[in-house]
């Protein structure tokens, strides 16, 4: 599966976009000026991708990957 088959079908499941999971990632502090915040782990932020918006581990990857600057 493509990376830009993985948004959509994230974009379908959640109604969200990685721009949408970015602000909500700010919110809860996993993003401190638009970068990771250094104290938070890839497993902290994928799981809960996975709790709060039933992601898959790939598809949680992949916005776990917007996050750090991949758009591909």
């Amino acid at each position: 599966m493509s990376f830009q088959a993985y948004i959509d079908n994230i974009k379908t499941k959640t109604g969200k976009s990685p721009d949408d999971f970015r602000k909500l990632a700010e919110s809860k502090g996993f993003i401190l000026n638009g970068q990771i915040n250094p104290e938070n782990k890839a497993t902290e932020i994928t799981t809960w991708l996975k709790e709060e918006f039933g992601l898959g581990h790939g598809h949680a990857m992949a916005i776990y990957a917007t996050f750090k600057g991949k758009t591909e």
